[in-house]
């Protein structure tokens, strides 16, 4: 690579609709062919530690920890000092993930958004726009199971869907969606691989 900054991929959605999973997935791959990689994760399980609200209870002090915890994990992921340099970091939780949720939080509890809090948060996500060389957006398929261990609520969780993809096209941020479809996920696997295969060759 010419590029001393690192591949960003990013991945956003609803809870438990193979966000985890499919960033495994491409790490698999792209250690498969020797490409140094690293990835960000859990920001809600410490979230619960600071003790900050989640889920429906988001809200716009938690949700900026969240955004900015995201971005401070994807820096610290590609300084990281391995063998040798990371040359992919994959974002377990793009920023706008997390203004998806606040603004399903504010919708469940038929809470009138704060205008100027709601604005400032879109702003600090779209500064996040061009660190991407690619998003991913996964879409809930409600026919699916959720796992057991956790305890979600239907509706919130479609409210979570919605706004993603809404935020997502208001704001013409280029991303691939990623549905529940093994075609689905296997090409957005593929996207990323060929990406970061691209750019190690250059």
């Amino acid at each position: 690579m010419t590029t001393t900054s690192p591949i960003r991929i990013g991945v956003m959605g609803a809870h438990s609709t193979g966000k985890t999973m499919l960033l495994k997935r491409i790490e698999m791959e792209l250690r498969g062919h020797g490409i140094p990689v690293a990835r960000t994760g859990q920001i809600g399980r410490r979230a619960a530690l600071v003790p900050l609200p989640k889920m429906e209870q988001h809200t716009a002090a938690s949700t900026e920890w969240v955004m900015a915890q995201g971005i401070a994990d994807e820096i610290a992921a590609a300084a990281r000092p391995e063998p040798e340099p990371i040359r992919v970091v994959l974002a377990d939780r793009a920023a706008w993930d997390a203004l998806a949720y606040l603004h399903a939080a504010q919708e469940w509890r038929q809470e009138a958004p704060h205008r100027l809090e709601r604005e400032r948060l879109r702003l600090l996500a779209s500064t996040q726009a061009p660190k991407y060389d690619l998003l991913l957006a996964t879409v809930l398929d409600p026919a699916l199971p959720v796992e057991h261990k956790h305890d979600y609520d239907a509706r919130y969780r479609t409210l979570v869907d919605r706004h993603t993809h809404t935020l997502l096209t208001e704001d013409e941020i280029p991303h691939q969606r990623v549905t529940s479809d093994p075609d689905s996920q296997a090409r957005a696997v593929e996207r990323a691989l060929q990406l970061c295969l691209q750019e190690a060759a250059v």
